[in-house]
């Protein structure tokens, strides 16, 4: 399950699928998807998050990172489609190999007079990467996506999406980037 483009979307996980005789069919990345903001926004809720945020309150879309600057652009649109949802501005930011780091996006915001800024871990789960995220909030942390309904809608959707199309056993869809094995 892989939230954006990059190069396991594009590259080793169609690989794997294309050397292998098991029949596999490769899903595209799950976002930017509007079912991961609606999982952000109540992962967000639940850490302490107000519906209506004051002014100073800001968010840092907390993903693992990327070299590949399609998974920049796709962090650029949940950030972006998770702004519009929250009424606040969401700057996305990296654990590791991307820039910004988590760290420099807190501080950049600081820096611009909010004090109030939030984590949204836009991981699938916990790990080393969310922990170390979380740990960079110097106000809340949002839990991983997890086993929110949204992220079972979203997996659901893709699997249909998948199960529909003829001829795309054993690589990428004929229309769509490849991510997952489904």
């Amino acid at each position: 399950m892989l939230l954006s483009r990059g190069y396991h979307v594009k590259r080793d996980i169609p690989e794997m699928a294309a050397g292998t005789d098991v029949r596999a069919r490769v899903a595209p990345a799950l976002g930017p998807h509007p079912l991961l903001v609606d999982a952000l926004h109540a992962r967000l809720l639940e850490a302490g998050w107000e519906e209506t945020p004051r002014v100073g309150s800001a968010v840092v879309l907390a993903a693992a990172g990327s070299r590949d600057p399609e998974s920049k652009v796709d962090m650029a649109r949940m950030a972006s489609l998770l702004s519009t949802r929250l009424g606040a501005p969401v700057v996305p930011a990296y654990a590791t190999t991307a820039a910004p780091t988590v760290p420099a996006a807190v501080e950049a915001l600081a820096a611009r007079g909010y004090d109030r800024v939030a984590i949204a871990s836009y991981f699938t789960a916990p790990g080393r990467f969310a922990t170390e995220c979380a740990q960079a909030a110097p106000w809340m942390a949002s839990a991983p996506l997890g086993t929110h309904e949204a992220m079972a809608d979203l997996l659901l959707h893709r699997y249909d999406q998948m199960t529909s199309l003829r001829g795309a056993e054993n690589g990428a869809s004929n229309h769509e980037q490849p991510a997952v094995a489904v």
